[in-house]
């Protein structure tokens, strides 16, 4: 397996306990928690169930007491286990009563696609959980679901019969570059870091999407390949994610193509202003489920915790697509090749390689040697409308006295700084260290591929990290 050690070591280590263990695996779709699940226990579960998206609870009902006779044939499942979730949990807890494992484990795979509207599934599985498993030393609930907002509200946030009854947590994030580098070499795709970079650009560290690129051709002969020849494998994904993941997507769809709208992101009043339905809550629980979900995140303002918080897109492969994606067909099989070089694609790029840096802080802060020190993650912008061009991309204020303000740059080669950009970079240090007022010393770190080029204005950074420090584990 690539990566994930620490969560198998969880996953092993909780299992281990001589005790009742109720585990939550979570993340967003195609991460691979089914995978890690299956892969960590040899599929060595005493049942295992995974549930259907968009049936009715009695078909749901239904295969899940087919999958309780089918694992063990040996044993009758009551007819009553078809007809409520009561039912078919305490069919359940009598064919654990019957196994003769050491250890029961029990693997329920999409969770959250089980609990249908006005079904008996939750109270059916508090049920389950407080009058009979809790008391079983020898026995695992492993559950598992994509719909991370389900999971928070039904699991994390349950103020009923749930409540505090989680053991254990994991949300499976995805891989970083470094991950990415292993699992594509493993797989005979031989890219060098500059292509593993633009290919995270793209798909991101979702594993089921990097397990479709084929090592016999290119890094854009790949995108071409799968995102948009005919009935290329990728090219009604993102759809098809959100609807898997939320009962009435097109809103979440409106929200998601506002936020893209604007590289920096939105507040939520932009947001409102934005869509065309009615607020009343909604649009605060729909930020909150496509944050928990990965694909926006909220940041504010160096300074600002709450008041002008922006949400921003953060998923690459839904930018990606509505940047690319989303517009009709040319036909050519060739389209990413044609397309790059051109300006479109350099703005694309260098939004990407944004969204990469800022999910790559750890490696970051490794690299500029301040993996231990506690620091606050922002962004910056002068609120005077004469210095409209000083901005910072990333501010990295530390709580040793000192802020790095890192530029990203995405350029093919080492980055040139000439006399007008090294004039940019002088201005940004002094509007913001005349608006923030700050006493902390300020360094200019620069976040490139390749580097920069050593020159006269060189000198104006304090530090620089490239792309072989982005993929350092």
């Amino acid at each position: 397996m690539i990566g994930r050690r620490e969560e198998q070591r969880i996953l092993r280590d909780t299992t281990a306990k001589e005790e009742a263990q109720f585990i939550v695996v979570y993340g967003r779709r195609r991460v691979g928690k089914t995978y890690l699940i299956r892969e960590t226990f040899a599929e060595g579960f005493t049942f295992s169930y995974t549930g259907i998206a968009k049936v009715t609870a009695r078909r749901q009902l239904t295969e899940f007491a087919r999958a309780l006779q089918a694992q063990h044939p040996q044993h009758t499942v009551s007819p009553l286990a078809s007809q409520n979730w009561f039912a078919a949990f305490d069919s359940l807890r009598v064919l654990i009563e019957q196994s003769s494992r050491g250890r029961d484990l029990i693997f329920i795979d999409e969770m959250p696609w089980m609990d249908n509207h006005k079904s008996d599934f939750l109270p059916a599985l508090e049920h389950f959980w407080n009058s009979w498993a809790s008391a079983q030393k020898n026995l695992s609930l492993i559950v598992c679901g994509s719909a991370a907002a389900w999971i928070t509200k039904k699991m994390f946030r349950n103020k009923g019969g749930l409540y505090n009854r989680i053991t254990r947590q994991i949300r499976l994030k995805p891989f970083a570059l470094a991950e990415c580098q292993a699992l594509l070499e493993a797989n005979g795709v031989r890219m060098n870091p500059y292509d593993i970079i633009q290919c995270f650009m793209v798909f991101g560290g979702i594993p089921y999407y990097l397990n479709q690129l084929d090592g016999r051709y290119g890094l854009p002969q790949n995108i071409d390949r799968l995102c948009f020849v005919e009935d290329a494998p990728l090219r009604y994904e993102h759809d098809m994610v959100f609807a898997s993941l939320f009962d009435r997507p097109e809103k979440y769809l409106q929200v998601i193509e506002a936020i893209a709208s604007k590289k920096k992101g939105l507040t939520r009043e932009q947001i409102k202003g934005s869509v065309d339905f009615a607020d009343g809550g909604n649009l605060s629980r729909i930020l909150k489920e496509l944050e928990e979900s990965g694909f926006v995140r909220r940041y504010g303002p160096l300074g600002k915790k709450k008041l002008g918080a922006l949400y921003q897109l953060c998923d690459p492969f839904t930018t990606f697509y509505l940047t690319w994606m989303q517009r009709p067909a040319t036909g050519s099989d060739n389209l990413w090749t044609s397309l790059m070089g051109s300006g479109a694609y350099h703005a694309w790029s260098g939004y990407a390689f944004e969204q990469v840096c800022l999910s790559h802080i750890t490696q970051i802060k490794q690299a500029l040697g301040i993996a231990g020190v506690r620091a606050d993650i922002a962004s910056w912008h002068s609120s005077n409308p004469g210095e409209a061009g000083a901005q910072i991309d990333l501010v990295i204020d530390r709580f040793d006295n000192v802020i790095n303000l890192c530029e990203i740059k995405f350029s093919s080669r080492e980055y040139l700084i000439d006399k007008a950009y090294d004039l940019v970079l002088r201005n940004k240090i002094g509007v913001f260290q005349r608006t923030t007022r700050t006493r902390k010393a300020l360094h200019l770190t620069m976040i490139t591929p390749y580097g920069v080029k050593p020159n006269t204005y060189h000198s104006v950074l304090q530090s620089e990290i490239t792309m072989d420090d982005l993929l350092r584990t």
